[in-house]
C-alpha cells in the first residue's frame, strides 16, 4: 500500500475553507429549495412547515429565515408566509440542478434511487464544479440527458 504523503499546510487549510464555506451555503440552499418546493405543491410554505420538513425547531427556522431575509433571499408577508426573492428563486433552481445532477450520478453508477436522494443532500453541497462537470459529462456520454 502506498505511503501518502500529506499535503502542504496552505493546500489542507483551503479545503477546510472551502468545506466550511461549503457548509455555510448548504443550509441557505436547503432552505430555498424547500421553500421553493412547499410554494410550488401546496401553494404556501410556513416556518412550522419548514420545521416539520427539516427537523429542527421553529427557533432555528426563525433564525435561518432572518438570515436568508438580511442575505436578500426571503421575504415574509404577515399571515402569509415565506416567499422567495429573485435572487432566492435563482439559488433554489441552482441547488435543484445541482441536486437532480447528483442523484441522476448516483444511480447511474449502481445505488438504489432512495439511497440515491439521500446521499445527494450531502454530496451536491460540497462537489466541485470541476466534479459536477464530470458528472454530467459521464451521463451524456451514457446517453442519459434527462
Amino acid at each position: 500500500m502506498p505511503r501518502r504523503t500529506l499535503p502542504t499546510a496552505e493546500d489542507q487549510a483551503a479545503r477546510f475553507v472551502r468545506q466550511r464555506e461549503a457548509d455555510r451555503k448548504a443550509t441557505a440552499e436547503d432552505y430555498v429549495e424547500l421553500i421553493a418546493d412547499l410554494l410550488r405543491e401546496e401553494g404556501e410554505a410556513r416556518a412550522v412547515d419548514l420545521a416539520r420538513r427539516m427537523g429542527v425547531s421553529q427557533a432555528t427556522v426563525t433564525a435561518t429565515v432572518g438570515r436568508l431575509q438580511r442575505d436578500g433571499l426571503v421575504e415574509t408577508k404577515p399571515y402569509r408566509g415565506l416567499f422567495l426573492t429573485a435572487a432566492g428563486t435563482a439559488l433554489a433552481a441552482e441547488a435543484k440542478a445541482r441536486h437532480d445532477l447528483v442523484v441522476r450520478f448516483l444511480i447511474a453508477v449502481g445505488l438504489d434511487a432512495g439511497t440515491a436522494e439521500q446521499d445527494a443532500e450531502g454530496i451536491e453541497h460540497h462537489a466541485s464544479d470541476k466534479a459536477l462537470t464530470a458528472f454530467a459529462r459521464f451521463l451524456s456520454e451514457r446517453g442519459d440527458t434527462t
